[in-house]
């Protein structure tokens, strides 16, 4: 199982605090160290829906262009792998990966039935 986001975002605490409690075994990937390679951007598009992938809440995400927020919108993945790319925090937090499935944010409840 593999965590994917930022340390210090406080729902990637939450979720690596219920990890650590429930003893559940994971690979820790913090995009500030590791970045974020082309590869696993790809991973992350061919798996999750844009509008689910993509954190339109956060600051990254209002400070883009109008004509950038568009094309996110309109489901280009090009434009949303650079964005992602240049800025890894637009990703919403935390994905955890097991087995090939996808789950984002955290929820204790559907960490629960994930792991």
């Amino acid at each position: 199982m593999k965590i994917y986001g930022i340390k210090n975002c406080d729902t990637m605490k939450k979720a690596l605090k219920w990890l650590d409690a429930q003893s559940q075994a994971y690979e820790f990937h913090d995009y500030k160290k590791a970045g974020l390679s082309p590869e696993l951007a790809d991973e992350f598009i061919a798996n999750i829906p844009l509008d689910t992938l993509i954190n339109k809440r956060g600051t990254t995400y209002r400070q883009l262009d109008d004509a950038t927020k568009a094309q996110i919108s309109e489901q280009d993945a090009a434009t949303a792998k650079q964005v992602m790319l240049d800025n890894p925090s637009i990703i919403k937090r935390p994905v955890l990966e097991k087995d090939g499935e996808y789950l984002l944010g955290f929820k204790a409840e559907q960490y629960q039935e994930f792991v």
